[in-house]
């Protein structure tokens, strides 16, 4: 008779969960000279393949969470998978490989409680050939961390403006400052900061951050029906996508630069000023 799996309705309620925070937080951490480690560390054993088959099965604890994070990391690595940009220094076919050691190690965290000790080991051993101690609890977003975490947090409080009109003046609001802005100056910062984050090692949480910032303000009301697209919506994400960026390169460009993209969102982030050191 076949084992009853266990029940997991969130994350918070994972069994595995330091474990699983250990390699999502690592995930934009994940530096160039990992990846050929990463690719030289995994192999597709018959056994391998079974556990991960086993682990990717339709009633796997969480299996939504997996596939949003094999998502992810297929939008942190877009550029390196590419291979078109002066930036990326590693070979796209051994990125190609490398990422299924991350996902391998993604697979095997979140299913840990219906594996053996043994496929659970397989599916990691990759993973902790590179990273043999966990490193972080959550990504580090720099010395603004905090800054980025609060505007983060304020975005799905914005997906109850349809009853809430509180967060719909917050929005409104945003909106008609994103319809003023000199795209030619924002333009202009947003180019500079981007190459910050290149520079400084960066660009993945660059791209977590805009990642982020999407599914926090384009989530469903937990009260009401979806909201209905608007017009003004890409460019209120775009100025909160805009505004954690430069937040997290704020200690590698002039401020000025810096105020340009974070100064239209102040209200999001009333507890202190946004050019401030934490």
């Amino acid at each position: 008779m076949a084992r009853r799996r266990p029940t997991i309705r969130s994350i918070e309620q994972h069994p595995n969960l330091p474990e699983i925070m250990g390699v999502l937080s690592q995930l934009p951490h994940i530096g160039d000279r990992d990846l050929p480690r990463l690719a030289a560390a995994w192999r597709n054993t018959a056994y391998v393949a079974e556990a991960r088959a086993r682990s990717l099965e339709p009633d796997s604890p969480l299996i939504l969470d997996v596939l949003n994070a094999f998502e992810a990391v297929g939008d942190l690595f877009a550029d390196d998978l590419a291979g078109d940009r002066d930036f990326i220094t590693v070979d796209p076919a051994v990125t190609v490989v490398a990422l299924k050691s991350v996902r391998d190690a993604i697979a095997g965290s979140f299913a840990r409680p219906i594996l053996t000790r043994v496929e659970h080991a397989a599916l990691l051993a990759p993973w902790r050939v590179v990273f043999p101690v966990q490193r972080f609890d959550e990504p580090d977003l720099g010395p603004h961390g905090s800054a980025v975490k609060r505007l983060l947090d304020a975005l799905p409080l914005l997906s109850t403006r349809c009853h809430d009109p509180a967060a719909d003046g917050t929005y409104q609001r945003l909106a008609a400052l994103a319809w003023r802005l000199d795209e030619s100056l924002v333009e202009t910062a947003r180019t500079e900061a981007w190459q910050a984050a290149v520079l400084t090692a960066r660009r993945r949480l660059w791209l977590m951050l805009r990642r982020s910032a999407a599914e926090g303000l384009g989530r469903q009301c937990p009260t009401c029906a979806p909201l209905p697209l608007d017009d003004d919506l890409d460019r209120v994400l775009t100025l909160c996508q805009d505004a954690a960026c430069a937040l997290l390169v704020a200690d590698a460009v002039d401020q000025t630069l810096t105020e340009v993209l974070t100064l239209p969102i102040s209200e999001l982030l009333p507890a202190q000023r946004t050019g401030d050191h934490e």
